[in-house]
């Protein structure tokens, strides 16, 4: 379900699951798209990441991000997201899926704002990323 502004928000609503693209390839084009090159492997390449202590090739923490966004804007595609908190608690790796979601902890009608709880969980449904969100809504 989509919201067009404040009213439409319900506390404790969950929004709609968003499981992004994770591959090797997908994460390979971020890095490189970004300027990070193949960051000496962290984001290409499974092998050479682990020669780096990794547990394999990373997502990138901004690239996660964004997939918090996406999932935001997809929500309430008239939303500003004015902020996005998060805390990272364990790699997140390319070629595995996760899985993002969020709900509504906190509404401010008055303000169109509301208050979102993010997880980022990896297909063992491990929290990989969790943090929060403030997302501003047109009040009418």
């Amino acid at each position: 379900m989509t919201v067009a502004n404040i009213g439409d928000v319900e506390f404790g609503a969950e929004l709609a699951a968003f499981e992004p693209d994770t591959s090797l390839s997908a994460v390979t084009a971020f890095a490189a798209a970004v300027g990070w090159g193949d960051g000496g492997g962290r984001f290409s390449d499974h092998d050479r990441a682990r020669t780096q202590g990794l547990p394999g090739a990373l997502v990138p923490g901004i690239m996660a991000m964004g997939f918090l966004t996406t999932m935001i804007h997809r929500w309430a595609p008239a939303g500003r997201v004015e902020r996005v908190d998060t805390v990272f608690r364990a790699p997140l790796l390319a070629d595995q899926p996760c899985h993002i979601s969020a709900v509504v902890t906190d509404i401010d009608e008055d303000q169109g704002l509301v208050e979102l709880d993010l997880s980022v969980k990896n297909e063992a449904r491990e929290t990989r990323i969790f943090g929060t969100a403030r997302v501003k809504l047109p009040t009418g």
